[in-house]
């Protein structure tokens, strides 16, 4: 039970939900800071241009209510422990993939998920823990022919 209350705590933190005070438009809030990230994949590294999102914060707040993401954009929830909760994709328009990333870089799971305006809303997660998770227009690791096991460099 003890578990189940962590898990649901750290999905309130780092998914793209939250109530209603918290859900103003992107613009309202103070936007996380940009950062360069490389993907070595096997046909080349990928960059992608994210947003920080590394307080508590900026990660409850994550894409939601946004309607477009540049096609080489993302988000990056940075932790500063490892953790191993799933994501939820309350109050956010456009679908998405994550990555989620271990401590060393290495991209231990990738899933793609669907909005949700209503409750009960799906939750995604990892097959392992986690340090940090990379969402990114839904389709784009696949495009960009990123997979498990690739690495993410912060440039």
């Amino acid at each position: 039970m003890r578990l189940l209350a962590l898990a649901l705590t750290v999905v309130a933190l780092a998914g793209c939900g939250g109530d209603d005070a918290a859900s103003t438009a992107p613009d309202t809030v103070s936007a996380p800071g940009r950062e360069g990230l490389v993907i070595q994949t096997d046909g080349g590294p990928v960059e992608v241009h994210a947003e920080i999102a590394d307080s508590e914060a900026e990660r409850e707040i994550g894409l939601m209510n946004r309607t477009s993401l540049d096609a080489d954009g993302g988000m990056l929830f940075v932790f500063d422990e490892d953790v191993d909760a799933a994501f939820w994709m309350k109050d956010t328009l456009i679908p998405l993939s994550i990555a989620f990333i271990a401590a060393d870089g290495e991209i231990v799971t990738i899933r793609d998920m669907e909005p949700c305006t209503a409750d009960p809303c799906d939750v995604y997660g990892s097959d392992a823990p986690y340090r940090t998770a990379l969402e990114v227009n839904k389709g784009a690791f696949a495009e960009w022919g990123v997979e498990v096991g690739d690495r993410v460099e912060r440039q």
